[in-house]
């Protein structure tokens, strides 16, 4: 599996994958799921919002156990962020089968579409759609930066826009939902362990600071003359990188945008995207008001406008506590006789069982990542990590789905 999807999307001078929603390589991620699917016998599913699905057993009882995670990456991204879940998700099945495991709940294998939001900015499109916590509307008006719609993307893809929108009847087929992930961090290889189970969600939102000045000659305008936005940006910069680190949170200023970029002109615009993100909603909270505290202070001491949005925000996630509970005895049972520890995590970073955590139990396996690089083509598992995952994951959905 692997083999197949290492070219997919795969840029050649960086090494990392492009693989955005409603694009050609996202085509072939999804012509790779279902052919993964109907090899199987899986019953293959494509949901109104563009998700697909794998079902073993009718899911009409409402008590099915899903796992899966998504295909999609983020710019020059790395191989396993995603893809290491839907692959883990059907070696597992392949595990179970292996062993003459009986199903006794209905089973399905899910890849949630622009789970990145690196086309239209906004993360977990799929997962939040299907949820209802992106409406119609809302998900209409998403833009790439190349001008084109999110409905405009899915009707050259072949895919009907209109009919997206919330999904109660699917998610009421789901009784739990388990997503391997790579582990974004160090905590893992830091304790010695392959395996850990997510604790929660990290608070985490994304603001747009709009900085808006003059254009103007680069090389004629006296210093003292300019309304130059890109001084209070740096000055914001660095006040949130200040102000995270108080804080015992992370800070990010990871896009921008320069109005008119040219390298002899004064910019007129700069507009940059904060993320940032804490282990508790007041510290996130402290952190996102001492940066826009500062930021209009420096606005206005060079004379630049200043207009913040918050574009999206995911309160703190706490997975179910009783299915978190249900993977540590099924792990620890395990740990026995193979020495696996189970150590429970937080993560600030954001994901589709995240999202689904509101309207069906949720939990999250991490599989040790020795760089601790996510988001890069440096992020990497070893194989032998890889298999500790599919065995785990395995083990899992014996415990949930198999008598």
């Amino acid at each position: 599996m692997w083999r197949e999807l290492r070219p997919i999307g795969r840029h050649a001078d960086s090494g990392g994958y492009r693989r955005f929603a409603w694009t050609g390589a996202d085509a072939e991620c999804r012509a790779w799921f279902e052919e993964q699917a109907t090899s199987r016998g899986l019953t293959y599913e494509l949901d109104r919002n563009g998700n697909q699905w794998a079902w073993l057993g009718d899911p009409v009882a409402g008590d099915a156990v899903v796992t899966g995670s998504h295909l999609d990456s983020v710019p020059d991204g790395g191989a396993f962020d995603g893809p290491l879940g839907v692959v883990s998700s059907f070696a597992a099945l392949d595990e179970l089968r292996g062993r003459g495991a009986e199903f006794t709940r209905p089973l399905a294998i899910v890849n949630f579409g622009d789970e990145e939001g690196a086309r239209f900015g906004l993360a977990c499109v799929g997962s939040r759609l299907t949820a209802g916590q992106l409406t119609v509307e809302q998900a209409h008006r998403l833009t790439g930066g190349d001008g084109v719609t999110l409905p405009q993307a899915m009707a050259a893809a072949g895919y009907d826009a209109d009919a997206i929108g919330p999904d109660p009847e699917r998610l009421a087929r789901i009784g739990a939902f388990v997503e391997l992930h790579v582990e974004q961090g160090r905590a893992l290889d830091l304790s010695g362990d392959r395996v850990g189970i997510a604790s929660a969600i990290w608070p985490h939102g994304r603001w747009r600071f709009d900085f808006r000045g003059e254009a103007n000659h680069a090389g004629t305008t006296r210093l003292v003359d300019r309304r130059d936005p890109m001084l209070s940006y740096a000055e914001t910069v660095l006040a949130a990188r200040r102000e995270a680190q108080l804080a015992g949170a992370v800070a990010t200023f990871g896009k921008i945008a320069v109005e008119p970029n040219g390298v002899n002109a004064i910019p007129s615009l700069v507009r940059g995207w904060l993320d940032s993100r804490a282990a508790d909603q007041a510290t996130l909270d402290t952190v996102v008001t001492g940066v826009e505290k500062e930021a209009r202070e420096y606005a206005e001491a060079h004379g630049v406008d200043l207009d913040i949005v918050r574009e999206s925000f995911t309160p703190v996630v706490e997975f179910d506590h009783a299915l978190r509970d249900e993977l540590a005895r099924v792990l620890g049972k395990t740990g026995e006789d193979t020495h696996l520890t189970v150590p429970v995590l937080g993560t600030g970073a954001g994901h589709d069982a995240g999202i689904l955590s509101g309207s069906i139990p949720t939990a999250m396996l991490f599989v040790r990542n020795p760089t601790g690089v996510s988001h890069s083509p440096a992020e990497f598992a070893a194989e032998d990590d890889c298999v500790a995952g599919v065995t785990a994951l395995a083990d899992v959905l014996e415990g949930l789905a198999c008598r």
